[in-house]
């Protein structure tokens, strides 16, 4: 398959959103190397293999080996060369967001115990981001330190509800992020720094 041309991706559809709907694509996504080198591209934006592995402290012959498989299922793409050396391969993550649900996969076996290993793979990861976080908080600095944010709510809602409170939180954050872009498109750079937000909504009973 074209690495260009992802199998999932309709005639006409946007770059920024793509949908994992087969068990394939995902096992590919959810190795937690993988996940590491794509979510490394989508902060830094097109690298290579050996700037990719200094920043996920891997062998770049290793990182090569997980980009080409995350390249098969048009996940990532090639990228403009960003250097004067033309034997550099520089890579970009095939689109703005990935999302998988797990009404896709429940059918089968094979399909559900995927999706739950790929959540708790990137709940893994984004536990070990926010621990990173606490430890050099202080190097921070006050004005960060204050502006971070860790919350806990508590609601009694139905399905409905709970749907629309994500999808309205989703695209509040949406707004927030074509801000950041658009200002610091604009020269508006002072100050700012890339910033995670982790959301998990899910019932309970006690």
């Amino acid at each position: 398959m074209n690495a260009n041309q992802p199998e999932s991706r309709e005639p006409g559809e946007s770059r920024e959103l793509r949908r994992i709907t087969d068990v394939g694509t995902l096992k590919a996504f959810g190795h937690p190397l993988r996940l590491k080198i794509y979510s490394t591209l989508r902060v830094a934006g097109p690298s290579t293999a050996s700037q990719l592995a200094g920043q996920v402290d891997e062998a770049v012959s290793l990182v090569s080996y997980h980009l080409r498989k995350l390249a098969e299922h048009g996940l990532i793409e090639e990228a403009q060369t960003q250097s004067e050396d033309a034997r550099e391969r520089w890579w970009q993550a095939a689109q703005e967001t990935l999302s998988f649900r797990h009404e896709d996969f429940k059918d089968t076996p094979e399909g559900a115990a995927a999706h739950t290993a790929v959540v708790r793979t990137l709940i893994a990861q984004r536990e070990e981001q926010y621990e990173t976080y606490l430890a050099q908080q202080e190097a921070w600095g006050a004005e960060w330190r204050k502006a971070a944010d860790q919350s806990d709510f508590l609601a009694r809602l139905n399905p409905a509800e709970l749907t629309r409170l994500n999808a309205e939180i989703h695209a509040l954050i949406k707004t927030y992020e074509a801000q950041g872009k658009a200002a610091e498109a604009a020269g508006d750079t002072e100050g700012r720094e890339n910033v995670a937000v982790h959301l998990a909504s899910f019932p309970f009973r006690i």
